[in-house]
């Protein structure tokens, strides 16, 4: 799988604007075990380069666009981040070894509840999950150094502008479903000032704007 993730860098890098991640990123990729995240069934697929089902109508992330999220928002260990799309929890388990806490909401509540279980019987007990809409945000524990959107949405939610630090980075993927969407790269300078860049095309599950299924409920993992 980092072999694969190195070759994709390397075919991509004039669309990215580097040659290469972040060894802290990609030693990351290398210790979190995909295969803890992914159904059952579908575990000999673990480390194929590619997104996989993961119910719900969710996918879990193809390998190198989550090295490439992960990489494009430069983390520090002091940092905080939103992940707004929780999924399997396998992004939030790569951000946790990159930061000092992860704040990470899911709108299925089934699936928060899952993967905030999942989590803690790894031991990334920095990740703290909830139900909740990403459009929304998550204020009670914004200003977020990062944010990592995991679905596509048809514009940049106002709230997370919002709740980005100054001097903080956004990645989003952005567009309908089923048309052409780009991950974007969103910067937030020192005078709140944004200014979004287009990094390369992608595909992603729809970010959906409506209340949770379940109450919102706050989890260590």
């Amino acid at each position: 799988m980092i072999a694969t993730i190195e070759k994709e860098v390397e075919y991509t890098r004039h669309m990215i604007g580097r040659d290469k991640l972040s060894p802290l990123v990609m030693d990351a990729m290398a210790t979190v075990p995909r295969d803890a995240f992914v159904p059952a069934n579908l575990k000999s697929r673990a480390f194929d380069n590619g997104p996989l089902p993961i119910g719900h109508g969710q996918t879990i992330s193809q390998p190198y666009i989550v090295a490439l999220m992960t990489d494009l928002l430069e983390l520090r260990p002091e940092h905080t981040v939103l992940e707004v799309g929780t999924g399997s929890g396998y992004q939030s388990a790569i951000l946790s070894q990159l930061c000092k806490t992860v704040y990470s909401m899911e709108v299925i509540g089934e699936l928060n509840h899952d993967a905030a279980a999942h989590l803690a019987q790894l031991g990334y007990d920095n990740v703290i999950t909830c139900t909740g809409n990403g459009y929304e945000g998550w204020p009670e524990h914004a200003p977020y150094d990062g944010i990592i959107v995991t679905a596509a949405a048809p514009y940049i939610p106002e709230a997370l502008i919002d709740q980005l630090r100054p001097g903080g980075r956004m990645v989003i993927p952005l567009g309908a479903p089923y048309s052409y969407q780009e991950l974007a790269l969103i910067n937030k300078d020192e005078q709140g000032n944004v200014e979004k860049r287009s990094i390369l095309g992608v595909a992603f599950v729809p970010l959906v704007n409506q209340q949770p299924s379940q109450g919102s409920q706050e989890s260590n993992a």
